[in-house]
């Protein structure tokens, strides 16, 4: 008996409007910030708007991501473009730990050739990026907790108001104390809170992208709950892996010798599958265990 069960699960809101706003509102912060970045020779503003040019290309991605999540399914692509939001988190980790690399650079060779930025006008530019970046993180945060791709644009537009507002701290030092070095160093520090921030980000995505089993989902805790249902006496070939970053499919052979007279036990199994541990796609294969038949999987992956 061999039963597949889908439930598919779509974000409720519709983050278009989130994505085009906030692309929007950087792009221009960004044409902003390389200008007065030039005017004031702040290498601090002038780093800043790459990075958040790196985010308007990370938004761009999780949303082009989220447009193809939800297409439907074909017979050449069974799952549809799910996976392009797997994909989109990954590249989106990547781009920001090549800015890391870009920005540590640049502040290093700053160090041994100091300018004289202007403080007022630093603090004032990066003033306005605290103000556009959190408004654009505040369009995410409804779904950061459930939506890995969402959480990376979410990440990233956070960490740029805290970035943004370290640069107003830095434009501030240098106006009143006349510290010049600190405007290098606060571009060293915005590279240290860049990466902490994509760090997680990128590891989960990686994580997916090579089939791994969500985290926060234990395998161990649904090995275990599957063996406690009635009439389950064994099991092998079980595989957790991510459809999607929201999106999570399960197939398992379960040894029954006693199978379940109808469909009702596979329903009721899938359903709560999806609400204890969120899996959304699950498929099961029932065998009664004959002695004389021996299913080849269970003859290459463990109980």
């Amino acid at each position: 008996m061999n039963r597949e069960t889908h439930h598919h699960h779509h974000a409720t809101l519709d983050y278009n409007r989130a994505f085009a706003v906030g692309v929007a509102l950087n792009l221009v912060f960004v044409v902003i910030e390389v200008t007065y970045g030039v005017i004031a020779d702040s290498l601090a503003l002038i780093t800043d708007a790459g990075h958040n040019l790196s985010d308007v290309v990370g938004l761009l991605l999780a949303w082009g991501a989220s447009y193809l999540a939800s297409k439907q399914p074909s017979l050449r692509r069974t799952y549809g473009y799910s996976r392009a939001t797997i994909l989109a988190s990954m590249f989106s980790g990547l781009l920001l730990l090549a800015a890391v690399v870009i920005i540590g650079w640049e502040a290093i060779n700053r160090f041994f050739e100091p300018a004289q930025p202007a403080g007022k006008t630093i603090m004032v530019v990066a003033g306005i990026g605290v103000i556009i970046n959190s408004v654009t993180a505040w369009f995410f945060v409804s779904g950061k907790d459930h939506d890995l791709n969402i959480r990376g644009a979410y990440l990233h537009m956070a960490a740029d108001a805290l970035v943004s507002l370290g640069v107003v701290i830095s434009g501030f030092v240098i106006w009143k104390f006349g510290l010049n070095w600190f405007d290098p160093l606060s571009s060293l520090l915005i590279a240290a809170v860049i990466f902490w921030s994509t760090w997680g980000l990128l590891r989960d995505s990686l994580n997916l992208a090579i089939d791994g089993v969500p985290r926060g989902l234990d395998p161990e805790a649904v090995r275990s709950w599957l063996y406690l249902q009635p009439g389950v006496e064994g099991m092998h070939d079980l595989h957790i892996w991510p459809i999607s970053t929201t999106d999570t499919a399960l197939t398992v052979h379960l040894l029954m010798p006693q199978p379940p007279p109808d469909d009702g036990f596979l329903h009721d199994l899938a359903e709560q599958l999806r609400e204890r541990f969120g899996i959304s796609h699950a498929t099961f294969q029932i065998e009664r265990g004959d002695h004389d038949v021996t299913c080849f999987q269970s003859q290459t992956c463990a109980d």
